[in-house]
């Protein structure tokens, strides 16, 4: 993969396998995710906010990594959270491809409106905690023991960026 700085483009079908790939990538690392495999596309796509996802592309169009954020509830008390993932393929890392993601998913729901994005990140993922302080989030809490993970439990940390232009 080419060293140069992502191009940030919009998540779109097009770029289906390679999303799910990279995803499959983080799952098998067993510090991203309580999942234990990437969904199909069409189950993928019917979960994540059309307007709040997006694909860093190298030079020759490879995906790098993907941000992408649902509804945390119906609710309309809760219209402008939403809770996001973001994984970067394993050859991308610290080469600020996170960072881009991040500051492209910060700019969409800032303009439409969106107060809070939140995560869950096991506390032994170390890099995404950084990751996610540099880009302006919170811990606002544990939750111990939340999910068995491959027969172990696990906590998560809760993190959160509250918009500071909306709300």
């Amino acid at each position: 993969m080419s060293p140069a700085a992502p191009r940030i483009t919009a998540m779109g079908a097009r770029h289906a396998e390679q999303v799910l790939s990279v995803y499959r990538l983080g799952i098998d690392e067993g510090q991203a995710t309580f999942e234990t495999a990437a969904p199909t596309w069409e189950r993928f796509d019917a979960a994540k906010l059309p307007g709040h996802r997006y694909v860093a592309l190298d030079a020759d169009g490879r995906v790098l990594g993907w941000v992408a954020a649902a509804a945390v509830s119906d609710r309309c008390a809760y219209a402008g959270v939403v809770e996001h993932s973001v994984y970067v393929h394993p050859d991308a890392r610290g080469r600020g491809v996170g960072r881009a993601l991040l500051a492209a998913l910060i700019a969409s729901t800032e303009a439409a409106g969106i107060w809070t994005i939140q995560a869950g990140i096991f506390p032994e993922n170390t890099a995404s905690l950084a990751l996610h302080a540099r880009a302006g989030f919170r811990v606002v809490g544990i939750r111990e023991r939340i999910g068995r993970h491959h027969g172990v439990w696990r906590d998560v940390v809760a993190v959160e960026r509250r918009s500071p232009v909306i709300g």
